[in-house]
């Protein structure tokens, strides 16, 4: 689905993946396509340009930029801290996207449709699990408010909590179905998600 409005992408791809041995969790195969080109294909389905990946190369045939927060692993608000910085030229919204989400492609379609409706003084749009907890890295923000939030981050937000990012950010919070918000955490996640994927395929 293509925006009314321009917008990039930062996916997240860099973490240690600890829960499951330090795994590549981005390269983790759901439905038939790893999990980071579900994130690159959402976002390109979204118009995104451009579109950057916080990680080392994972996959050089994919068509976007890589890049890296300095020290690596110093988290996803140092790895947007750091795509954001290597950009040239802002577009009016950012899509900020973890790449564990297994149904990345509905979330991101969620996100994009209501961008034009929402109000002038929102800085951002987020997807909300359970009781419409925010869900920062399923979201699309105002780039010139995500960048005053990234920079006013100390020391280029390393170690810093996702929240801290958003802190003063007046971010909506869509309810979403669970599915849409669901990752792949754990190697009990990742084998649900394929299951889940394998039964929708049977259905279509």
């Amino acid at each position: 689905m293509a925006a009314t409005v321009s917008v990039g992408a930062i996916l997240l791809a860099g973490g240690r993946a600890s829960r499951v041995g330090g795994e590549t969790k981005p390269l983790f195969e759901v439905g038939g396509t790893t999990l980071l080109a579900a994130a690159v294909a959402a976002a390109t389905d979204a118009s995104a340009h451009p579109i950057t990946v916080a990680a080392p190369i994972l996959d050089p045939a994919l068509p976007v930029a890589w890049v890296r927060e300095d020290p690596p692993f110093g988290g996803p608000a140092a790895a947007t801290v750091a795509a954001l910085a290597s950009w040239t030229e802002d577009p009016e919204w950012t899509l900020l996207l973890a790449c564990d989400l297994p149904r990345i492609g509905a979330a991101v379609r969620r996100l994009v449709a209501d961008l034009p409706l929402l109000p002038r003084d929102t800085d951002g749009v987020c997807l909300g699990s359970g009781g419409s907890r925010p869900q920062w890295l399923t979201g699309a923000y105002r780039t010139p408010a995500l960048r005053a939030a990234a920079s006013a981050l100390p020391d280029l937000g390393r170690n810093a909590p996702v929240r801290d990012l958003m802190a003063d950010l007046a971010v909506a919070v869509l309810a979403a179905p669970d599915d849409l918000t669901r990752d792949v955490d754990t190697w009990e996640d990742l084998h649900e998600a394929r299951a889940r994927a394998d039964h929708a395929k049977e259905r279509s």
